[in-house]
C-alpha cells in the first residue's frame, strides 16, 4: 500500500463507530450484514449507520452486495490484512532500530 492508501484508510477507521461496524460485520455467522441489522446493534439512525458504512465503502474496508430489496455488506478482509501489513512495515521504520539505519544511509 502506498502511504496515501495508508492514510485515507486510517481515516475512515478513525471513528468508534466505524469501528463497530467493522466488528459487527465480522462476528456475523452468514459473513455479511444489512445496514438495518447494524443499526440495531448500534441503536443508531439508520441515515447516521449509513453514512459511515459509505466511508467504509469508500475506503475498501467492506463490500455492498445486494440481496434483493437490501444492500448487506461483507468485511474485505484482503484490504484489513494489506493494512496491518503496511503498518506494521510503518512502524518498524519508525522505531527505534531503524534511527541508526537511516543516520548509516544520510552519511
Amino acid at each position: 500500500m502506498r502511504d496515501d492508501d495508508i492514510a485515507n484508510t486510517m481515516r475512515a477507521l478513525g471513528h468508534p463507530v466505524r469501528l463497530n461496524i467493522l466488528r459487527i460485520l465480522a462476528t456475523q455467522q452468514r459473513g455479511e450484514c444489512c445496514c438495518a441489522d447494524v443499526t440495531e446493534e448500534l441503536t443508531l439512525a439508520q441515515s447516521t449507520v449509513s453514512q459511515h458504512i459509505k466511508v467504509l465503502l469508500d475506503a475498501g474496508l467492506i463490500e455492498r452486495k445486494p440481496r434483493g430489496t437490501r444492500n448487506c455488506y461483507i468485511v474485505q478482509h484482503d484490504r484489513l490484512a494489506a493494512l496491518g501489513t503496511a503498518f506494521t512495515g510503518l512502524v518498524v521504520g519508525l522505531g527505534p532500530a531503524a534511527a541508526p539505519q537511516r543516520e548509516a544511509e544520510q552519511a
